[in-house]
């Protein structure tokens, strides 16, 4: 590996002396990190795999090992189907992306599940955070294989509680996986993700459609939908919940969330609220240095919905007692969207923080 770096540094040297332009030989600097996970991969392609002493041997700390791609069996269910445990849908399958750590043994893994834009740059970025300080990534595209690519402004397309589902089943994989502590599983979404990341923790969902015998060690939304009340939603496995909001997300209403939170420490459940300042939807972003706010045209939102699940797995317009739909006068369009890079990196320094007491990193 680090002959294939120092090849692309003397590659580089040899631009400079022969006069490229500068934005050339920036290009080429950046070009450095790709050169060496290309790397990476051409091992792992002979069969050579990099363990803890890859450092000392000048490799990243946040280039996995290896990467490896799964097919994940699913279902495409209506909300009433998944709530009232009918297995009817259409099977489906979607993929997930391991990144296993640098490191030896059975690692600490953390499930990323992408929001309604599907799998985003801010997924890259923690899976980085989280291999550099040894713990494998899972990311989940619940949206390909279904022929998805953005619920954003049309949320009618897959029900909510499908990306449940698929997190469930990539439990199915990551439980046999030789490289993974099962019992070091952590769950982690963003907005449309963020809401399956916190309502997965419902014992209820578990009991019905997690088969695995695996359950997770924590489950941490970011900038979830905290609109909908489910039948027994107090009742949440016995892991922490550490959710992480926008005090200004006018997509997803940070008041809502912390109704629930309410609700779930009246209940005497481990669950906190961070909220943070002057961030919109999506201020993680600001781990890509996203500085910004933006309207999300079209973009729908229930921020103004209050909605609750009724007989039969029905949800309901609370405040029309109808079912509810996305054509409901409640539901509203383009809301705002954006990057905080202060508050971003104050939230990466809370999970990392968390997660080290949590798995007993070192």
């Amino acid at each position: 590996m680090k002959r294939h770096v120092e090849a692309a540094r003397m590659v580089l040297t040899a631009c400079e002396y022969a006069g490229l332009s500068r934005a050339t030989r920036r290009a080429g600097r950046r070009s450095l990190r790709a050169v060496a996970a290309a790397a990476v991969a051409g091992l792992a392609i002979v069969g050579v795999a990099l363990t803890g002493n890859a450092q000392a041997q000048g490799i990243w700390k946040d280039v996995p090992a290896r990467v490896e791609m799964y097919p994940i069996p699913s279902l495409t269910l209506s909300d009433r189907q998944f709530l009232s445990g009918d297995d009817g849908g259409k099977p489906v399958t979607v993929v997930g992306e391991l990144r296993i750590a640098q490191g030896s043994g059975r690692l600490p893994v953390v499930v990323l599940m992408h929001g309604s834009g599907g799998v985003g740059a801010n997924i890259a970025a923690w899976s980085r955070t989280f291999n550099a300080m040894g713990i494998s990534t899972f990311a989940i595209d619940g949206f390909t294989g279904r022929g998805i690519t953005t619920t954003s402004t049309n949320q009618a397309q897959l029900g909510r509680l499908n990306l449940i589902m698929d997190i469930y089943r990539s439990l199915d994989v990551l439980a046999k996986h030789p490289r993974v502590d099962p019992e070091r599983i952590v769950l982690m979404g963003f907005s449309r993700g963020g809401q399956a990341a916190l309502y997965a923790s419902l014992e209820r969902f578990h009991k019905r459609w997690n088969h695995s015998g695996v359950q997770f060690a924590a489950y941490i939304p970011f900038y979830p939908d905290c609109a909908t009340t489910y039948l027994g939603d107090t009742d949440v496995a016995a892991r922490p919940i550490r959710i992480f909001h926008g005090g200004p997300d006018d997509y997803n209403p940070v008041r809502t969330c912390k109704a629930y939170v309410e609700r779930l420490k009246a209940a005497g459940r481990d669950v906190e609220l961070t909220e943070y300042p002057d961030s919109p939807h999506g201020f993680d972003l600001g781990l890509l240095g996203a500085n910004m706010l933006a309207v999300a045209t079209k973009a729908q939102t229930v921020r103004n919905c209050r909605i609750k699940e009724g007989e039969g797995g029905v949800l309901m317009n609370a405040d029309t007692q109808q079912p509810f739909t996305y054509q409901d006068a409640c539901v509203e369009l383009d809301p705002h969207v954006g990057g905080n890079p202060a508050t971003a990196e104050a939230a990466r320094q809370a999970v990392t923080d968390f997660l080290r007491a949590l798995l007993k990193l070192s």
